[in-house]
């Protein structure tokens, strides 16, 4: 088993990365392997609402970001994203993209756990976390817990490494990621059959 997990951060080693690593040391050590995937400095192109990828199961646009997410994310069981706190939300770079695979990829999310870790200096983490765990909750995906709400704080790179409650909370989300795999894999209950989709839009043209 193996869960894909997203460094939202344009610090490649910075605090984001080292949640990120505290969390994949844990699921290490409970027999779940990860891959970090690192977005990157480079500009990141967003959702322009072509719909393309409900014809095709792909988007339009094949940078090299989004086909690495999408291949990783097929040989996935779980996600996590990982993203510091700008202005009391996630970086705008890693939104663009999240829009972009969840909403071309949901055949390759559905029903596999998913959870969001956020990192700031000092406000706007409980926002941030909100925002993030919503790509969850829109795609059939478990939300994984912790013991407290999943964010580290830190300004300057590892600073995150003195906060030892939030570090703590780190492990406590591997371990709960992977006790919630190991459950899944056993198929002991099979998943739920979708219903057809009904969509209910709020403007209805006069009739």
């Amino acid at each position: 088993m193996k869960v894909l997990l997203i460094n939202g951060s344009p610090r490649k080693n910075g605090n984001t990365n080292l949640a990120l690593s505290e969390v994949a040391e844990t699921l290490r050590n409970n027999g779940i392997d990860s891959d970090i995937v690192h977005i990157g400095t480079k500009a990141v192109q967003g959702c322009i609402a072509c719909n393309e990828c409900r014809e095709s199961g792909h988007c339009v646009f094949r940078d090299e970001l989004y086909l690495t997410i999408r291949e990783k994310l097929q040989h996935s069981d779980g996600l996590i994203i990982g993203s510091p706190v700008y202005y009391s939300g996630p970086n705008g770079s890693l939104c663009a993209i999240l829009d972009r695979v969840f909403y071309s990829c949901s055949d390759f999310l559905c029903y596999k756990p998913g959870a969001a870790i956020v990192v700031c200096r000092r406000g706007g983490a409980s926002a941030t976390f909100d925002r993030l765990n919503k790509y969850f909750t829109i795609t059939n995906m478990p939300v994984v817990s912790s013991q407290y709400w999943n964010s580290v704080h830190g300004l300057m790179a590892g600073e995150a490494a003195g906060d030892a409650e939030g570090l703590q909370v780190m492990r406590t989300l591997g371990k709960n990621m992977a006790w919630l795999l190991k459950n899944i894999k056993t198929g002991a209950w099979p998943l739920p059959e979708p219903e057809e989709r009904i969509a209910t839009n709020f403007i209805r043209q006069a009739e």
